[in-house]
């Protein structure tokens, strides 16, 4: 499993030019699931997501949580991140999961992330999404469990 976290002022998902989603201040997640991914990997992930102490405090030192600042979460399904160009120049997608396994991981991360009290939004599970934001910092992370 694999995300990329992104702390931004703002973020929004739009689908056919209607807005799906959209967030003020606090991450964009791009969340990649691969096969044979648990839901305790996941749970695992979203601790580490909203624990991150990334936003800046009194100091200007990044030691605050998106739960310290208020924040709120996009989270928006990417199997793109699985993708491995390491033969060649188009990507092989095999190490994703199945649409099916997936999105029922992508679905239970949306529910995670709310159990945690942080406002939560998610995209269109395989939908063409458009997905806009303004990166603060830029503060950007890769993560893999």
């Amino acid at each position: 499993m694999k995300a990329v976290v992104q702390r931004v002022l703002n973020a929004s998902v739009t689908v056919d030019g209607k807005l799906i989603s959209s967030v003020d201040k606090g991450f964009l997640t791009l969340l990649g699931v691969a096969k044979g991914d648990t839901e305790e990997q996941l749970q695992k992930l979203i601790n580490k997501i909203i624990a991150l102490r990334v936003f800046p405090d009194e100091n200007g030192k990044m030691n605050l949580s998106l739960k310290d600042v208020g924040g709120q979460h996009l989270i928006v399904s990417q199997f793109t991140l699985l993708g491995d160009a390491s033969k060649g120049n188009r990507p092989s997608f095999i190490n994703a999961e199945a649409p099916e396994i997936a999105n029922a991981l992508y679905e239970k991360a949306l529910e995670l992330s709310r159990a945690q009290g942080v406002p939560t939004h998610g995209g269109v599970f395989g939908g063409d999404m458009k997905v806009s934001l303004v990166n603060d910092g830029p503060v950007t992370l890769l993560l893999e469990v």
